[in-house]
Parts: structure tokens; C-alpha cells; sequence
């Protein structure tokens, strides 16, 4: 499990694809991050965030935040 700002993900990987696929949880909106590597795969989560995080605030909605 990842971790950061407060929110957790879980990855996968998918060896068809060659691809890690992950998702962030305990939320109820959707968010997913992907990478081709282990050493991606926390930064691929970050900007997952900041991005979800940013178009919450582009939309004047507050982000989902994390069931406790």
C-alpha cells in the first residue's frame, strides 16, 4: 500500500499488459494511476492526486477524503 496527502492506493501488476495499475481507496469517486515501473509507481500516485485534488478545486467540490 502507497500513501500520500492522506490518501492510500493499492497497485497491481498486469503482465499482458507489462503494465502496474493501481487505484486510490476508501473513496467514492474513481481514481487510478498506472506505471510501466516499481520505481514510477509512487509518483504516478502523487500526480493521480494532485490532479484529483486539482479538479475538485476547479470545480468549486470538495475532494472526497478518505473513510477512516
Amino acid at each position: 500500500m502507497i500513501t500520500y496527502k492522506g490518501y492510500s492506493g493499492k497497485a497491481e501488476y498486469d503482465d499482458e499488459a507489462v503494465i502496474f495499475h493501481g487505484e486510490v481507496i476508501g473513496l467514492r469517486d474513481v481514481v487510478t494511476f498506472t506505471s510501466t515501473s516499481v520505481e514510477e509507481l509512487q509518483k504516478s500516485f502523487e500526480e493521480s492526486i494532485d490532479d484529483y485534488l486539482d479538479f475538485c478545486k476547479s470545480m468549486n467540490e470538495p475532494p472526497d477524503v478518505p473513510a477512516p
